[in-house]
């Protein structure tokens, strides 16, 4: 049986080199946008030349340059776009609507998984400004794709590289030594995923009928968990206790006052993850597959696991 062609837009980027891997992995014949906006670039132009000698195809496209993208779209069966989404990055949603337009034009995708990979935007019109363009964004692609392209849109929720190793600390990506903030009654539940079972996930999802336009949602029951049991799982492995302090939801949002543009997206962001519950508030309903059901073959990595590598650093 022949394998599925796969583009990934953002290849090079956090979570693209993750699904090239996967995709690679898979035994998929993948290819990978290259942009000639990398220019000097030479850690992403080192990436490219690594996947390409593990078998990957390297295929010319801008944003810039419509045509190029057409050609690109025309290759593959299935379009998986990574690009950044994230403030403290770069942010470049929108620029999804040529892909759209491209993918339209060449008429033979069989597949499209925007990026999102974190909150269900669609579970998210109440979210505060300024960090709701984020969902607001996503939602604008999904209209330009809605009908018109097959889809399937991953909710992946919290990356464990930006909220477990750090027990959900704000600014920094190690774990607290000391002390640490608990959000509200810290019970909330949350669930935080290895960035490596992402793209395994995801890929396993774009030739499944199952999933065809359908959100697939990562929530794998041993990975759901509240802030105070992710740092109790912490204390466990090194044996000491750390000084908490609770942040009610009226002293977190007053920090928002005063603070810069993307500090404001991130406290919105944590508002609604920690304090409202928006990853698990909600049942997947028959618009919606749940990933570790679909694949229990796949052995996701727990958060134990997780957060041993980072004992000792």
């Amino acid at each position: 049986m022949a394998k599925t062609r796969v583009l990934i837009v953002g290849g090079t980027g956090y979570i693209g080199k993750r699904l090239v891997k996967a995709s690679l992995a898979e035994g998929h014949r993948t290819f990978i946008l290259r942009r000639p906006e990398i220019r000097l670039d030479i850690d992403k132009l080192q990436v490219l030349l690594e996947f390409k000698r593990q078998g990957a195809e390297l295929v010319e496209g801008s944003f810039s340059d419509h045509r190029s993208l057409v050609e690109a779209v025309k290759k593959v069966d299935v379009v998986i776009c990574a690009i950044s989404g994230v403030h403290f990055r770069s942010h470049n949603l929108l620029l999804q609507l040529k892909l759209v337009d491209a993918i339209k034009e060449a008429g033979n995708v069989k597949r499209f998984l925007p990026s999102e990979f974190g909150v269900d935007p669609a579970q998210m019109e109440h979210a505060l400004a300024p960090g709701r363009v984020t969902f607001d964004e996503k939602m604008i692609v999904r209209k330009a794709i809605y009908s018109k392209i097959p889809h399937t849109y991953v909710s992946a929720n919290c990356f464990a590289g930006y909220f477990v190793r750090n027990l959900s600390q704000m600014e920094t990506l190690l774990p607290p030594k000391h002390k640490l903030s608990i959000y509200g009654d810290g019970n909330v539940k949350v669930v935080f995923m290895d960035e490596e079972d992402v793209a395994t996930y995801t890929i396993k999802s774009i030739d499944d009928p199952r999933t065809l336009n359908k959100t697939v949602y990562l929530r794998p029951l041993e990975n759901i968990l509240s802030q105070s049991e992710l740092v109790g799982k912490w204390e466990n492995l090194t044996g000491r206790s750390l000084d908490k302090t609770c942040i009610s939801k009226e002293e977190f949002l007053a920090n928002m006052e005063g603070a810069d543009f993307v500090m404001q997206v991130g406290l919105g962001h944590f508002y609604h993850i920690f304090f409202e519950g928006c990853l698990t508030n909600f049942e997947i309903g028959e618009d919606g597959e749940e990933a570790s059901r679909l694949y229990p073959e796949v052995e996701y990595t727990r958060i134990h696991d997780y957060l041993n590598r980072y004992l000792d650093i």
